[in-house]
Order: C-alpha cells, then sequence, then structure tokens
C-alpha cells in the first residue's frame, strides 16, 4: 500500500470515526505502528487531522475530506448518478455547478456530451453555458471550446477547491441560469440540504436563487444525513439524482415533497 492510498484510508477512518487510535490503525491498514505514527505526523503537518497521545482526532467541529481524497469514494455510484443527470440538461442550457466529486462527474459527462455533439450548430457556438465556482471544475471545462465557461471570483477554499466570498456572490447576482446542479454534503427530511461549510452553502443557495430547475446529485450515503449549513429546502429542489441503494422511505419521502427521484 503506497502513502497515498494509507494516507486515503487513515482520513477516510478518522471522517468515519471522529477519531483514530494508533494501534487500531494499524491493524486495520496492516501495516507497522511506526508507519501510523508517521503518517499521522505529516497528516497533522498539513493539518488535515490533529495529533493526540496515541492517535489522531478530526481538525475541526464540521470535518471533510479534501477532495482530493474523497474521489475514489462511490466512484461508480456518482459516474452513472453524473450521467444520469447531464441527461435532464438541454443543449443551449446555462448549467450551475458547485463543487464536489459528484459534480465534477457532472462537468465531465456534459464535456463529453458537447465533445460529441460537436458543436450541435454546425460550430456555430458553444453547446452549453457553465457557470461554477469550482476550480477543478473549471480547469477541465476551460479546455473544451463546445462549452462557453464563466467563473466566479472569490477567495479559494484549498479543499474543495470553491471560490467563495463576495467577489463569488457578486458574480452570481449577475447572471441567470436555466439549471443548477448541485452537490450536498446531507438530505434531511426536515431541513432539507446542507453543506459542511457555511461560505460553500451560501454560493450554492445564490445558485438556487439565480436558476429555473434546481436538480442534487448525492449518493445514497448523504441521505438523512445533516451537515453544519442549511443551503435550501426540499421546496425548492425539482429532481434528486442518486443510487439504488436509496431506502425506500427516504426516496417516498422526497417524492411527498414534490421532487422527482431517479436513481440509477
Amino acid at each position: 500500500m503506497s502513502k497515498h492510498e494509507r494516507w486515503s484510508a487513515l482520513l477516510e477512518l478518522l471522517a468515519a470515526e471522529g477519531r483514530l487510535e494508533v494501534e487500531e490503525a494499524a491493524t486495520t491498514l496492516e501495516v507497522s505502528a511506526a508507519t501510523i505514527r508517521r503518517d499521522l505526523d505529516e497528516l497533522a503537518e498539513q493539518q488535515m487531522l490533529v495529533r493526540t497521545r496515541g492517535g489522531a482526532i478530526a481538525h475541526g467541529v464540521s470535518y471533510e475530506l479534501p477532495l482530493r481524497y474523497k474521489s475514489s469514494r462511490h466512484a461508480s455510484e456518482k459516474q452513472r448518478i453524473a450521467a444520469a443527470a447531464a441527461d435532464l440538461v438541454a443543449d443551449g442550457d446555462v448549467v450551475g455547478l458547485n463543487g464536489g466529486t459528484t459534480t465534477t462527474e457532472v462537468a465531465r459527462a456534459l464535456a463529453l456530451r458537447a465533445s460529441a455533439g460537436g458543436g450541435a450548430g454546425g460550430g456555430a457556438g458553444p453547446v452549453l453555458t457553465v457557470v461554477t465556482n469550482a476550480l477543478n471544475i473549471a480547469g477541465e471545462l476551460a479546455v473544451r471550446p463546445q462549452i462557453k465557461l464563466v467563473v466566479t471570483g472569490g477567495v479559494a477554499r484549498p479543499q474543495t477547491y470553491e471560490l467563495v466570498g463576495p467577489l463569488t456572490m457578486g458574480v452570481l447576482n449577475e447572471v441567470v441560469l436555466d439549471v443548477v446542479i448541485l452537490g450536498v454534503d446531507g438530505v434531511d427530511p426536515e431541513l432539507g440540504v446542507m453543506a459542511h461549510q457555511e461560505d460553500e452553502a451560501s454560493v450554492s443557495r445564490l445558485l438556487t436563487e439565480r436558476s429555473h430547475r434546481v436538480i442534487v446529485v448525492t449518493d445514497s450515503s448523504k441521505m438523512g444525513k445533516r451537515a453544519f449549513a442549511r443551503i435550501c429546502g426540499l421546496d425548492r429542489i425539482d429532481v434528486v439524482v442518486t443510487d439504488s441503494a436509496i431506502p425506500a422511505e427516504a426516496a417516498g419521502r422526497l417524492t411527498d415533497a414534490g421532487i422527482k427521484v431517479i436513481t440509477v
């Protein structure tokens, strides 16, 4: 197991449990306790966890994995979800995308479709317009001539590559979207959809306000989960695209709220 794989595994364990013990982690990953101690020390230097006597705890109250360590989680589900969400977008639409691993997959699916269409209008113009506050999504779409890319300004958050703050909000206040596709950290039947960070939630909330349709893309592990900052209520959401492991009760509550649920 490489160092990167160990770090990813340790951070996932930490995200699930909130704390780690060196001996337990060493047994789980089948490496020496000395290796785990070194890994935890290096991760602490990067402020990705807090070292304790004999282990580590999550860094901060509302812990989230950096995007680069989340990309492999539920990867196949996210790709299927992304493909289904991309099918809901029509040529010529102005599409908003917030940051996250699932919306990154949506961006890739949209890019592939736009490229396959060859411009759809005989080279007359872009197939789609994408508005995003995610630097990694912008980096992937900037080289796609079939997509007109609009990137918000703002201050970059290193964990998620999202731009946030007043500069971001200023740009979004000047645009109108046909559809926004949101990645979220939690879906609660009473509170709605949520994110770990309040500044990212504010951007996502404004994206929903500027859009005609709101599509939430999330794997079923987020169902019934709560996060720190509320984005919007279920009444603002038109479609939820998720995987087939969603509990029947959760799907029923979304449907009762007037939301179309698509499972893949």
